[in-house]
């Protein structure tokens, strides 16, 4: 059976998909996130004078500027209609897809009420605003999940998002984002995400993470959360990703009770979990420092100062017993008044240095291959 010209031209399509797809894959190899991807230097803020106080400069020659010197494409928001965009999903849509160079969105103070997506296809984005004063700049939008969406289907807790990042390579500082539902605890409904993040690669400096339940959607992917501050009240930190949390403050609304991280692992051999570094942790009610989600979710907690916040048990199985022998939830050199392990239940660890070594820096999430902080 030979072949006709039509199969010529499909298999000539079907190479040249392979061929493309292979070639986006490769575009991030021996690339990695920098310090200049999450700051914003003297040129930065030249551009942004520009942008905003010289508005008989054309766009033309912003561009052909930052051609000519090599420089990282930039793109400035302001709610007050000055910048090149007075919404930051503008700004997103404005970015090519399948970018390969980096871009840089300056989003100007102010209160920004919108809901945003930042597709797979937009890689290479850093979401910079007053690196200073993160409550400044605030990204803010309410919906929860018992919404109903356009399509007449029930939101979900993933479709929730305020802030949704699906893209790899992606860089937030200086920047708070909110989900402004204020979800009393036990009730049905009413997850309510900040941010979901579920790109892979992704570097947070400094921003506040703002909710009550499900704050925070760590999904999938290898992330950094540096010196940031995240709220809310039951599993607000939740997820399947590879995570580490280094000098944040993770701190606990709640009035009552509730649960600071729950994470999903299906199996032994997936190489995710939550690190918590560092971190302080401190707030108000009696809370979990983390839920078994998954058969072998994983959260551990190092140098940790932890505040008289944390429920004498400290961790949950979530009702399925058998999870007390496959999920690992561990404790190494804590302090404060609830780092207590006296009541602790009796299948979590307290972990030894040679246990706790492999969560205890950047090697946790590779990030050998993708940082150069």
């Amino acid at each position: 059976m030979g072949f006709c010209s039509g199969d010529v031209v499909k298999l000539s399509w079907v190479v040249l998909v392979i061929l493309v797809g292979c070639v986006r894959e490769m575009e991030g190899w021996g690339y990695k996130i920098s310090w200049e991807d999450v700051e914003l230097d003297e040129y930065d803020y030249e551009m942004v004078r520009r942008r905003v106080g010289e508005r008989d400069v054309r766009e033309g020659d912003f561009v052909a500027l930052e051609r000519e010197s090599g420089r990282n494409r930039f793109i400035v928001v302001d709610g007050n209609g000055r910048g090149d965009s007075a919404t930051v999903q503008g700004a997103v849509d404005m970015i090519p897809d399948y970018n390969s160079r980096r871009v840089k969105i300056y989003v100007l103070p102010g209160i920004y009420r919108e809901k945003v997506i930042i597709p797979a296809s937009k890689p290479y984005i850093s979401l910079i605003g007053n690196q200073n004063a993160a409550n400044q700049t605030v990204i803010t939008w309410g919906d929860k999940a018992s919404d109903i969406a356009k399509d007449g289907t029930v939101l979900g807790t993933y479709r929730s998002a305020s802030v949704t990042v699906l893209s790899d390579y992606f860089c937030a500082a200086g920047i708070t984002f909110q989900n402004s539902v204020n979800a009393a605890v036990g009730s049905t409904g009413m997850q309510a995400v900040a941010l979901r993040i579920a790109g892979d690669k992704a570097v947070f400096y400094g921003v506040r993470i703002v909710g009550t339940q499900d704050t925070l959607l760590d999904d999938t992917g290898s992330h950094y959360f540096y010196q940031s501050y995240i709220e809310g009240t039951v599993d607000f930190i939740f997820g399947r990703a590879r995570s580490l949390y280094k000098d944040c403050i993770v701190h606990s609304a709640t009035k009552t009770y509730g649960a600071i991280a729950a994470h999903h692992r299906d199996s032994p051999y997936d190489d995710t979990g939550f690190s918590f570094i560092n971190c302080t942790i401190n707030g108000s009610g009696k809370v979990l420092l983390g839920r078994a989600w998954g058969n072998y979710s994983r959260i551990i907690y190092s140098y940790c100062n932890i505040d008289d916040i944390i429920s004498p048990p400290g961790w949950s199985d979530w009702g399925y017993p058998s999870r007390d022998k496959t999920a690992v939830f561990g404790e190494y050199e804590c302090k404060g008044k609830g780092a207590d392990r006296k009541y602790r239940v009796p299948w979590s660890k307290s972990l030894s240095y040679y246990e706790a070594k492999p969560f205890l820096d950047l090697g946790f999430i590779s990030a050998e291959k993708w940082l150069g902080l």
